[in-house]
């Protein structure tokens, strides 16, 4: 994958709202994200189609003019480890700041819909600090996981409205074993 893509904070924004793997139009994505100009949204699906992230899920004439419906490529939109190891620390750092902007272009959004409300929609944005080991880390991860891949596989239903999670996990400090060694702790 071409992580120069995903420096864009709209395309990870679009990449996000259709990640549920339903198909779509332009049209129906621009009404997903409404404080985004139509005409933006089409120029970065655009760019997301001719780098294979979205591909044709059909087309359809309508007044004159051909609409195509589209479809998340996941396969490709997910970034492999082989790519992840490819990164520098500055592709990390460019990376990590188009998706803060996203999430916070998300949430601005939210916020900005009639009848937004946050204690009842359970909003959260929480902070943990967890002492974990190696092992204890991945089990976590592997828990998170399972959990995540079985509710991603719900569909839109009447009872059910979209919600957005998002994950960072990153060490603290720059200690392995998390344990202070003897010149630490006398300080």
């Amino acid at each position: 994958m071409n992580i120069q893509l995903l420096l864009n904070p709209l395309r990870l924004r679009i990449i996000h709202a259709v990640l549920d793997g339903r198909p779509f139009t332009t049209t129906q994505l621009s009404d997903r994200i409404p404080d985004v100009s139509r005409a933006t949204v089409y120029r970065q699906v655009a760019v997301l189609a001719e780098a294979g992230l979205l591909e044709i899920d059909g087309e359809e004439r309508i007044r004159g003019a051909v609409e195509r419906t589209y479809r998340l490529h996941s396969a490709r939109a997910a970034m492999d480890l082989d790519t992840v190891a490819a990164m520098t620390v500055k592709d990390h750092q460019r990376l990590f700041t188009a998706a803060m902007a996203a999430l916070l272009a998300e949430f601005n959004a939210y916020l900005g819909r009639e009848g937004a409300d946050p204690l009842t929609d359970s909003v959260s944005y929480r902070q943990f600090s967890l002492w974990l080991s190696e092992e204890e880390k991945a089990e976590l991860i592997r828990n998170l996981t399972g959990i995540l891949v079985a509710l991603m596989k719900n569909g839109p239903a009447a009872e059910r409205r979209q919600h957005m999670l998002s994950t960072i996990l990153f060490p603290t400090d720059d200690r392995r074993s998390g344990v202070p060694s003897a010149n630490e702790g006398s300080r």
